[in-house]
Protein backbone atom coordinates (compact mmCIF):
# COMPACT_ATOMS: atom_id res chain seq x y z
CA UNK A 1 0.00 0.00 0.00
CA UNK A 2 3.11 2.31 0.45
CA UNK A 3 2.52 3.33 3.87
CA UNK A 4 5.84 4.26 5.63
CA UNK A 5 4.88 5.77 8.88
CA UNK A 6 1.10 7.06 9.81
CA UNK A 7 0.09 10.36 8.10
CA UNK A 8 -1.00 13.01 11.45
CA UNK A 9 -4.74 11.72 11.05
CA UNK A 10 -3.71 8.63 10.82
CA UNK A 11 -1.78 8.58 14.03
CA UNK A 12 -4.68 10.45 16.06
CA UNK A 13 -7.02 8.57 15.31
CA UNK A 14 -6.15 4.80 14.65
CA UNK A 15 -4.92 3.88 18.71
CA UNK A 16 -8.61 5.35 19.50
CA UNK A 17 -10.75 3.82 17.08
CA UNK A 18 -8.86 0.35 18.11
CA UNK A 19 -9.89 0.92 21.72
CA UNK A 20 -13.27 1.34 20.53
CA UNK A 21 -13.73 5.38 21.01
CA UNK A 22 -15.75 7.19 19.24
CA UNK A 23 -13.90 9.68 17.46
CA UNK A 24 -14.38 13.35 15.37
CA UNK A 25 -11.96 13.99 13.19
CA UNK A 26 -10.69 17.26 10.98
CA UNK A 27 -9.13 16.24 8.32
CA UNK A 28 -8.86 17.20 4.67
CA UNK A 29 -9.35 15.55 1.42
CA UNK A 30 -5.66 13.78 0.82
CA UNK A 31 -4.58 13.53 4.26
CA UNK A 32 -5.20 9.49 4.77
CA UNK A 33 -8.59 9.59 6.86
CA UNK A 34 -9.97 6.48 4.89
CA UNK A 35 -7.02 4.41 6.29
CA UNK A 36 -7.64 6.30 9.69
CA UNK A 37 -11.09 5.23 10.35
CA UNK A 38 -10.81 1.63 7.64
CA UNK A 39 -7.56 0.13 9.36
CA UNK A 40 -8.79 0.04 12.89
CA UNK A 41 -12.55 -0.94 12.07
CA UNK A 42 -11.67 -3.63 9.68
CA UNK A 43 -9.65 -5.25 12.34
CA UNK A 44 -12.47 -5.58 14.84
CA UNK A 45 -14.62 -7.34 11.69
CA UNK A 46 -15.50 -10.84 12.12
CA UNK A 47 -15.17 -12.01 8.25
CA UNK A 48 -17.68 -15.05 9.68
CA UNK A 49 -20.29 -13.02 10.42
CA UNK A 50 -22.02 -12.18 6.67
CA UNK A 51 -24.25 -9.40 7.62
CA UNK A 52 -23.04 -5.73 8.09
CA UNK A 53 -20.53 -4.66 10.37
CA UNK A 54 -18.95 -1.54 9.35
CA UNK A 55 -21.41 1.51 7.40
CA UNK A 56 -19.90 4.57 6.21
CA UNK A 57 -22.18 7.24 4.99
CA UNK A 58 -20.62 9.58 1.99
CA UNK A 59 -22.21 12.77 0.62
CA UNK A 60 -22.04 11.57 -2.81
CA UNK A 61 -21.98 8.33 -5.17
CA UNK A 62 -18.16 9.29 -6.26
CA UNK A 63 -16.96 9.26 -2.78
CA UNK A 64 -18.95 6.41 -1.68
CA UNK A 65 -17.50 4.75 -4.62
CA UNK A 66 -13.63 6.12 -3.90
CA UNK A 67 -14.19 4.66 -0.50
CA UNK A 68 -15.67 1.20 -1.22
CA UNK A 69 -12.32 1.20 -3.73
CA UNK A 70 -10.23 1.78 -0.67
CA UNK A 71 -12.04 -0.67 1.59
CA UNK A 72 -11.55 -3.26 -0.65
CA UNK A 73 -7.79 -2.48 -1.07
CA UNK A 74 -7.41 -2.39 2.62
CA UNK A 75 -9.07 -5.41 3.16
CA UNK A 76 -7.98 -7.82 0.17
CA UNK A 77 -5.78 -10.56 2.39
CA UNK A 78 -9.07 -10.91 4.66
CA UNK A 79 -10.49 -14.04 3.25
CA UNK A 80 -13.97 -13.90 3.12
CA UNK A 81 -14.59 -10.16 3.31
CA UNK A 82 -17.12 -8.41 1.56
CA UNK A 83 -17.56 -4.63 0.66
CA UNK A 84 -20.70 -2.69 -1.53
CA UNK A 85 -21.13 0.53 -2.56
CA UNK A 86 -24.71 1.75 -2.84
CA UNK A 87 -26.00 4.97 -3.60
CA UNK A 88 -28.13 6.30 -6.73
CA UNK A 89 -28.05 5.77 -10.14
CA UNK A 90 -26.76 2.39 -9.94
CA UNK A 91 -29.56 -0.62 -11.08
CA UNK A 92 -31.46 -2.02 -7.46
CA UNK A 93 -31.13 -5.45 -8.48
CA UNK A 94 -27.12 -5.03 -9.15
CA UNK A 95 -27.32 -3.67 -5.11
CA UNK A 96 -29.58 -6.49 -4.21
CA UNK A 97 -27.49 -9.21 -5.45
CA UNK A 98 -24.23 -7.29 -3.60
CA UNK A 99 -26.69 -7.63 -0.34
CA UNK A 100 -27.55 -10.65 -0.82
CA UNK A 101 -23.68 -11.99 -1.04
CA UNK A 102 -23.38 -10.76 3.42
CA UNK A 103 -21.03 -7.46 3.22
CA UNK A 104 -19.68 -6.38 6.02
CA UNK A 105 -19.04 -3.05 4.71
CA UNK A 106 -21.58 -0.99 3.61
CA UNK A 107 -20.70 2.00 1.73
CA UNK A 108 -23.41 4.57 0.26
CA UNK A 109 -24.85 7.58 0.20
CA UNK A 110 -27.78 8.54 2.80
CA UNK A 111 -30.72 8.33 -0.11
CA UNK A 112 -29.94 4.58 -1.06
CA UNK A 113 -29.15 3.50 2.08
CA UNK A 114 -32.70 4.99 3.28
CA UNK A 115 -34.19 3.47 0.02
CA UNK A 116 -32.64 -0.17 1.42
CA UNK A 117 -33.78 0.26 5.08
CA UNK A 118 -37.19 1.01 3.54
CA UNK A 119 -37.67 -1.52 1.84
CA UNK A 120 -35.70 -3.97 4.46
CA UNK A 121 -33.03 -5.11 2.27
CA UNK A 122 -30.05 -3.32 4.58
CA UNK A 123 -30.26 -5.13 8.05
CA UNK A 124 -27.88 -3.16 10.52
CA UNK A 125 -28.68 -5.14 13.48
CA UNK A 126 -25.19 -6.48 13.69
CA UNK A 127 -23.35 -3.16 12.77
CA UNK A 128 -20.41 -2.12 15.00
CA UNK A 129 -18.99 1.14 13.32
CA UNK A 130 -20.48 4.16 11.85
CA UNK A 131 -18.86 6.54 10.03
CA UNK A 132 -19.66 9.80 8.91
CA UNK A 133 -17.28 10.70 5.80
CA UNK A 134 -17.70 14.59 5.12
CA UNK A 135 -20.04 15.08 7.41
CA UNK A 136 -19.45 18.82 6.81
CA UNK A 137 -20.94 18.27 2.98
CA UNK A 138 -23.87 15.87 4.43
CA UNK A 139 -24.77 18.55 6.37
CA UNK A 140 -24.70 21.61 3.84
CA UNK A 141 -26.76 19.48 1.46
CA UNK A 142 -29.40 18.70 3.79
CA UNK A 143 -29.05 15.22 4.66
CA UNK A 144 -28.74 15.28 8.37
CA UNK A 145 -32.58 14.33 8.70
CA UNK A 146 -31.78 11.21 6.79
CA UNK A 147 -28.37 10.56 8.92
CA UNK A 148 -30.09 10.49 11.91
CA UNK A 149 -33.06 8.50 10.38
CA UNK A 150 -30.33 6.12 9.50
CA UNK A 151 -29.09 6.27 13.28
CA UNK A 152 -31.96 5.61 14.82
CA UNK A 153 -31.58 1.79 13.13
CA UNK A 154 -28.28 1.51 14.14
CA UNK A 155 -27.79 -0.48 17.87
CA UNK A 156 -26.81 1.71 20.61
CA UNK A 157 -23.74 -0.64 21.29
CA UNK A 158 -21.40 0.54 18.44
CA UNK A 159 -18.70 2.80 17.04
CA UNK A 160 -18.68 6.15 15.69
CA UNK A 161 -16.27 7.91 13.18
CA UNK A 162 -16.97 11.08 12.42
CA UNK A 163 -14.85 13.16 9.68
CA UNK A 164 -15.27 16.86 8.54
CA UNK A 165 -12.86 18.70 6.47
CA UNK A 166 -14.52 21.77 8.78
CA UNK A 167 -16.65 22.43 12.34
CA UNK A 168 -18.66 24.64 11.49
CA UNK A 169 -21.50 25.62 14.34
CA UNK A 170 -23.91 23.47 12.00
CA UNK A 171 -21.67 20.31 12.68
CA UNK A 172 -22.63 21.00 16.66
CA UNK A 173 -25.27 18.56 15.84
CA UNK A 174 -23.83 16.16 14.48
CA UNK A 175 -20.83 16.28 17.06
CA UNK A 176 -23.70 16.67 19.53
CA UNK A 177 -25.18 12.75 18.08
CA UNK A 178 -22.16 11.69 18.40
CA UNK A 179 -21.64 12.45 22.28
CA UNK A 180 -25.21 10.88 22.92
CA UNK A 181 -24.83 7.87 21.27
CA UNK A 182 -20.85 7.63 22.49
CA UNK A 183 -20.50 4.28 24.47
CA UNK A 184 -16.88 5.40 25.65
CA UNK A 185 -15.34 8.58 25.71
CA UNK A 186 -15.59 10.38 22.28
CA UNK A 187 -12.03 12.18 21.12
CA UNK A 188 -12.14 15.49 19.11
CA UNK A 189 -8.77 15.38 16.77
CA UNK A 190 -7.78 18.33 14.69
CA UNK A 191 -4.27 16.79 13.43
CA UNK A 192 -4.02 19.10 10.25
CA UNK A 193 -3.75 21.83 12.77
CA UNK A 194 -1.36 20.41 15.13
CA UNK A 195 2.15 21.70 15.61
Amino acid sequence: MGYVKPSPIQAECIPHLLAGRDVLGMAQTGSGKTAAFSLPLLHNIDPTVKAPQILVLAPTRELAVQVAEAVTEFSKHMRGLNVVALYGGQRYDVQLRALRQGPQVVVGTPGRLLDHLKRGTLDLSNLRGLVLDEADEMLRMGFIEDVETIMAQIPADHQTALFSATMPEADSSYHQTLHERSTGSAYSVKPDHAS
